[in-house]
């Protein structure tokens, strides 16, 4: 009744109440916003594997000339094939205490997934490689682990060497084989290399922050702060290369005739 017959009453019963019922969807909207996270996340995922898959490094060009004598012979120098495939995974297990450290996923081969994958963080670093499978989930061995090696390069001047974890600091890389001649400096960036036949080229490793010199070796050994962060891994991405079995096969050792 007074806030219908006085102006006063009805402005400060009307600001009332709107801020009440402010708060109140204030309230409303935290709380759906909070159980909506999971399936955004989920949607976002997807969305970034979907843009993955359309990245130029995905693809490599299909060389058709052919010569005889001076005739050069050309389908299409254009056309081109898919490389690499990625595929989001859900991280349902991770350990980084150990030596031998794995990281477990919930996606197998009945989605796709084989063995010797490589494993990336959604901000594309390097995560480690799938060394298990079964139907629903598989196995990673994370870059921290004992036997882990992954090629590797300098950004700067593109010189290989060889990541590894020594078991000590989760956080620091060690990057070996690396020439003196390359003269690395500290801050340089680390990314995979070319030859990598699990991994596409220049994916983001980390930086360096110290370089270990042996007078009595033509190499150095660098240790590499790592850009993925370990301890808090949702979700990653399985990258398959197409080719790898191609490459793998020319890789092996010859076996003797003797």
């Amino acid at each position: 009744m007074l806030s219908s017959y006085s102006k006063s009453h009805e402005a400060f019963f009307g600001g009332w109440s709107n801020q009440v019922t402010g708060n109140i969807n204030r309230y409303y909207n935290s709380w759906t916003y909070f159980f909506d996270l999971k399936e955004t996340n989920a949607k976002l995922i997807a969305e970034n594997a979907a843009l993955r898959n359309q990245l130029a490094q995905d693809f490599v060009a299909i060389d058709t000339t052919k010569k005889a004598g001076t005739l050069v012979l050309r389908r299409d120098s254009l056309e081109k094939i898919r490389k690499f495939f990625y595929y989001p995974a859900k991280v349902v297990g991770n350990t980084f205490t150990l030596q031998k450290n794995y990281i477990w996923i919930e996606r197998g081969t009945k989605q796709g997934i084989v063995k010797d994958m490589a494993a990336i963080s959604p901000d594309g670093s390097i995560v480690g490689v799938v060394v298990e499978v079964n139907d629903n989930y598989s196995k990673i061995m994370s870059l921290l682990h004992r036997n882990s090696k992954v090629s590797a390069m300098l950004k700067r001047d593109r010189v290989a060497g060889s990541i590894e974890w020594d078991g000590a600091d989760p956080n620091v890389l060690v990057l070996k084989n690396i020439s003196k001649s390359a003269a690395p400096k500290i801050g340089d960036t680390v990314l995979t290399s070319p030859y990598s036949s699990n991994f596409p080229s220049q994916l983001m490793i980390g930086k360096v922050i110290s370089i270990i010199k042996d007078p009595s070796s033509n190499f150095l050994t660098l240790n590499v702060k790592a850009s993925t962060n370990f301890f808090n891994l949702e979700y990653i991405y399985l990258v398959e290369n197409r080719r790898m079995s191609e490459q793998k096969q020319l890789e092996k050792p010859e076996a003797s005739n003797e």
